[in-house]
């Protein structure tokens, strides 16, 4: 019985992952993609103008902390003279911009 038990618990936690992953993928083409680019590179139109990283390269992922990437889509991004680049991101939790900044993670090679 407690095998059963355990059982059912590990498989609800992996379709609560699942879902997360899930959500986080849909989240991040609905709000990013257009100039982050569908695999994070930053090679659309708009990234190009705007100056986006690309999300795939490993020295980048290393400078980018996830506190900073979290404030980014929550408060959006400015350059120097206050120009906006990024625009927030409304309506996502806090557990949505942990699972966007995780999606965007698995972007590096």
């Amino acid at each position: 019985m407690k095998k059963l038990v355990l059982l059912s618990l590990a498989f609800t936690c992996a379709a609560l992952l699942s879902a997360s992953a899930a959500d986080a993928k849909a989240n991040y083409e609905k709000s990013c993609a257009k100039c982050h680019g569908k695999e994070g590179k930053g090679d659309t139109k708009m990234g190009q103008k705007l100056g986006c990283k690309d999300y795939t390269d490993a020295k980048v992922q290393a400078e980018l902390k996830d506190d900073a990437a979290a404030k980014a889509i929550k408060e959006g991004l400015k350059d120097k003279e206050g120009k906006v680049l990024m625009k927030p991101v409304e309506d996502l939790s806090a557990d949505d911009i942990k699972a966007l900044v995780t999606y965007m993670r698995a972007f590096k090679k």
